[in-house]
């Protein structure tokens, strides 16, 4: 059997979620349990792009400390989604 890891949570956070509200609290499961679903499978793709694009992309990312693929998926998420 595999030990899970502990989640350990902050006075501020505990007291945010004391005042949740029934459809935040649904929110939060159900992002929570699609969270814990199998992942898809993913594609390794080739693409061009601007060497300045790529190389002002990373340093935008890197100064948030967020992972520069990981970004791109979110920003193509985001679009699929509806956003802009």
């Amino acid at each position: 059997m595999s030990e899970r890891p502990v989640q350990y949570f902050s006075d501020e956070y505990l007291e945010q979620w004391r005042t949740a509200t029934p459809l935040q609290i649904a929110e939060f499961l159900e992002a929570f349990r699609l969270m814990q679903g199998k992942p898809s499978a993913t594609k390794l793709i080739s693409i061009k792009i601007p060497e300045a694009l790529l190389d002002a992309f990373r340093a935008k990312c890197d100064s948030v400390g967020a992972k520069y693929q990981t970004q791109i998926k979110a920003l193509m998420q985001g679009w699929v989604e509806g956003g802009e």
